[in-house]
């Protein structure tokens, strides 16, 4: 396999994708050193970060298209300034991930896959709880699952997340390099 190189002259973004309770955020932040040492000054960001700094209460799927507009330019924002970044996000929309494509650079999209009944059964997210209340990505707005990710890293619970972040890295390392 021949590996993409990366553009010194910019971060990497690695968009990690998939539904509420799939193990972005856990993976995202497990990867992070191995990130470093690889690819540089990283920092890691999960979209309920974003939200709770900048306090968006908003969940409806047109809020969620408006609000990922902005992740996207902060994303760009980043790593226009040589800094990588790992984003784990909910983000289960075309738009967004189309405009990291063409405005990014250095744009790696990592699709974490996890069962949505799996998740709901074991409990991995509160929010399921409030099904009725809560407008969630896969329950009651439909899921634009990525069609052709760059990584995909099948998440079924039997591995814990050390091993999935381990899967992550070894494809992160075998498939890049820096120019």
């Amino acid at each position: 396999m021949i590996k993409k190189k990366f553009d010194k002259k910019k971060g990497i973004l690695f968009w990690i994708t998939g539904l509420s309770g799939s193990g972005k955020t856990s993976i995202a932040k497990k990867i992070k050193k191995n990130i470093v040492k690889e690819f540089g000054p990283t920092i890691v960001v999960s979209g309920d970060d974003l939200r709770k700094i900048f306090g968006f209460k908003q969940y409806d799927e047109k809020s969620r298209i408006i609000l990922s507009r902005k992740f996207c330019k902060f994303a760009k924002f980043v790593t226009d300034q040589k800094i990588n970044l790992i984003f784990a996000i909910v983000g289960l929309m075309n738009e967004p991930r189309k405009w990291n494509k063409k405005n990014i650079k250095n744009y790696v999209e990592i699709y974490i896959k996890a069962n949505l009944q799996k998740i709901i059964n074991l409990g991995k997210k509160k929010i399921y709880k409030f099904q009725k209340k809560n407008k969630i990505v896969g329950v009651n707005i439909h899921p634009e699952f990525p069609k052709k990710p760059d990584i995909v890293i099948h998440n079924n619970f039997l591995k814990n997340t050390n091993y999935l972040s381990e899967e992550l890295f070894k494809k992160i390392k075998n498939r890049y390099s820096l120019i």
